[in-house]
């Protein structure tokens, strides 16, 4: 039974999908988008906008979240990166720290990385070899202050 997430025609719902999971299974909600019909016991039927045209428009209750009208927490859909499954691209913002991580025989560079989560802020830290090969434009403004050696 779902009597805790009863939605009405015309309401609105915070998320549509879960695109895409990173770390532990986190998922990834955009909107919010108005619900247009109820379709079933468990499925609503959304109006979504033209730029998610190959994304079905009916979604079960599982995939849906209340909307609570904070407008700081709506995300806009041109920030919103989709890949050819439809999964969330998640990008490396800045970074926010670095480290040294010392193991037996060796030494590996690591940095505090700050993601463009969709829940707020999300740090990982991650090799600094393989974000400076896959993001360099993260380390360009931080030659002067790179003191790792």
């Amino acid at each position: 039974m779902h009597a805790a997430h009863r939605f009405g025609d015309g309401s609105w719902t915070q998320g549509v999908i879960r695109f895409g999971k990173r770390g532990k299974l986190n998922p990834r909600y955009i909107g919010p988008f108005e619900i247009t019909k109820r379709i079933g016991p468990v499925a609503y039927e959304l109006n979504l906008p033209a730029e998610l045209s190959s994304v079905h428009n009916i979604f079960h209750i599982s995939n849906l979240k209340k909307c609570l009208s904070d407008e700081t927490l709506v995300i806009p859909l041109e920030e919103i990166q989709i890949d050819e499954q439809l999964n969330f691209v998640e990008e490396p913002v800045e970074i926010m720290d670095r480290e040294t991580k010392k193991l037996k025989l060796s030494k590996i560079p690591i940095v505090k990385v700050r993601w463009n989560s969709r829940r707020g802020p999300e740090f990982t830290w991650e090799r600094e070899d393989q974000m400076k090969q896959k993001y360099p434009h993260l380390f360009t403004e931080q030659t002067n202050t790179d003191n790792t050696g």
